[in-house]
């Protein structure tokens, strides 16, 4: 598979030569991407809701009403049938993380980014540089190149490309080490620099 490697303006400087094993379709693996997505999803959840259970409730433990002569026998005001009392299997502090296989993880990456290959949204990009912050020169380019919504994978951090993305909400910019299959999924196009190809093969093992 070959695709047109561009400048920010628009130009077509040469093509370069994607690795099949990566970016095509034997590695496309749609169940792997829902296991990973899944597990990113659940470490990011903060775990922090908590109810209070009968020995948490600060309220009387004492007896209340006589024995006899109406009403139900009660010896607790934190049971959870009163106002106040406490939560039967509520939420609890607790962590949703589990553990995923690392050749998963690597399987589910090279789907992701055959996905994008195989839909003709992966953009081949000579380098992610700007020669000052600005959003404005930047929201500019992007739009001329159809990338406002989109990940960019990049092989080094330019800082004025950084900052020029940082106010764009559906600007992505990640290192290649950085780079999941959540993020790539998210972004309608994907965007990687040339010498990112290389760097993201080395990772994944093609």
């Amino acid at each position: 598979m070959k695709l047109d490697v561009i400048t920010l303006d628009g130009k077509v400087t040469e093509q370069v030569e994607l690795n099949e094993a990566v970016f095509g379709e034997e590695a496309f693996r749609s169940d792997l991407m829902h296991r990973v997505v899944v597990w990113q999803l659940a470490k990011r959840r903060a775990g922090t809701a908590h109810t209070q259970e009968r020995g948490e409730v600060s309220r009387t433990g004492a007896k209340f009403g006589r024995q006899k002569g109406g009403g139900a026998r009660h010896g607790s005001r934190r049971a959870n049938i009163f106002v106040g009392g406490a939560t039967t299997f509520g939420p609890r502090t607790r962590s949703f993380a589990f553990s995923m296989p690392k050749k998963v993880r690597q399987a589910a990456l090279k789907s992701a980014f055959a996905a994008k290959a195989l839909e003709n949204k992966l953009v081949i990009l000579d380098e992610a540089k700007l020669s000052a912050p600005k959003t404005k020169d930047l929201v500019s380019k992007l739009k001329g190149l159809n990338l406002e919504n989109a990940t960019f994978v990049v092989d080094s951090s330019d800082e004025n490309f950084e900052l020029a993305s940082r106010n764009l909400p559906h600007v992505r910019v990640v290192p290649t080490n950085g780079a999941n299959v959540y993020d790539i999924l998210h972004s309608e196009k994907l965007v990687m620099t040339k010498a990112a190809i290389a760097m993201i093969e080395a990772r994944v093992g093609a």
